[in-house]
């Protein structure tokens, strides 16, 4: 009886059923550490971008004592580059000699506005500015030194500074 009942049917080729769940998607390494890699680049070439946004965090001092505006003016360009020095590939004791140099130059002769390019330290290792904060932090210590903020883009940028001085005049006590 049961074989007139299966004799239509067509057999399984197996007598079993195996049942295998699908593969696992695969793991893309290579495109997971190029994508951590450029990622990782990107970061840091965030100091070679050039951003000019008011009141960002661009580098910028203003002597104790006077208004934010001076500040203001400085970042806008109201006061004009008279003199501008170039330091890239100085050492530091070089470079703060050269500094200091043109500072005591510059208020000598009444100039009242510089510009310092210390560079974007994209030829140093690591690519990491080495007179960057050394430039500021000379310019903060000296007291002929009124402000100072980034250089706007066509000025030089991350890779520059704007540096107000003070009247020589009032610097040598006269009227």
């Amino acid at each position: 009886m049961f074989r007139e009942a299966v004799a239509d049917a067509t057999p399984i080729a197996s007598d079993r059923f195996h049942h295998e769940p699908p593969a696992p998607q695969p793991i893309p390494r290579q495109r997971s550490a190029d994508e951590r890699a450029a990622l990782r680049e990107s970061l840091t070439d965030l100091q070679s971008l050039d951003l000019a946004l008011e009141g960002g965090d661009e580098p910028n001092f203003v002597r104790d004592g006077l208004p934010r505006t001076v500040l203001r003016d400085l970042r806008r360009g109201r006061w004009v580059v008279q003199e501008q020095i170039d330091l890239h590939g100085a050492t530091r004791n070089l470079a703060r000699e050269l500094l200091r140099d043109l500072i005591a130059e510059a208020v000598r002769r009444e100039v009242r506005c510089l510009r310092v390019i210390h560079g974007k330290g994209l030829g140093s290792p690591g690519r990491e500015p080495v007179l960057k904060g050394l430039v500021r932090g000379w310019l903060a210590a000296r007291p002929e030194v009124l402000a100072f903020c980034q250089a706007r883009g066509h000025d030089g940028g991350a890779g520059a500074l704007i540096v107000l001085l003070r009247s020589g005049r009032k610097h040598d006590g006269a009227a």
